[in-house]
C-alpha cells in the first residue's frame, strides 16, 4: 500500500455519511419536480440552478473525494465552478438584454 492510498483510507467517509447524501440528493431532486410545477415568473431558472449547483456540490465534495483532496484540487474545481457561473452568467444576460434595441424594419 503506497502512502495516497493510506490518506485516502484515513479520510474514509462512513455509510452513514453517503446514505445523508444520497438522502439529500433525492429530497433536492424531488424539489427540483415540484418547483418545476410551480409557476415562479423569471425566478424559475434561478431556483432550478440554485437546486442543480447544490447537488453537484455535494457530489463533488463526497462522491468526488475533494473534500479531502489536496489544496490544488479544490483550486481547480472552484475554477470550474467559476467559469461555469461566468459562462451561465453571459448566457442569463443576452438572453435578457435582447429587447432592449429596436431592430429597423420589424
Amino acid at each position: 500500500m503506497c502512502e495516497e492510498d493510506t490518506d485516502m483510507a484515513a479520510h474514509a467517509e462512513s455509510r452513514k455519511v453517503y446514505y445523508a447524501i444520497f438522502a439529500a440528493l433525492l429530497t433536492l431532486t424531488y424539489l427540483t419536480v415540484a418547483v418545476a410545477r410551480v409557476d415562479l415568473g423569471r425566478l424559475n431558472t434561478i431556483v432550478a440552478l440554485t437546486i442543480a449547483v447544490t447537488k453537484a456540490v455535494l457530489v463533488v465534495l463526497f462522491f468526488m473525494h475533494v473534500r479531502h483532496s489536496s489544496r490544488l484540487t479544490k483550486l481547480v474545481v472552484v475554477g470550474g465552478f467559476v467559469w461555469l457561473a461566468l459562462l451561465i452568467g453571459l448566457t442569463m444576460l443576452d438572453i435578457t438584454s435582447r429587447g432592449w434595441l429596436e431592430i429597423p424594419g420589424r
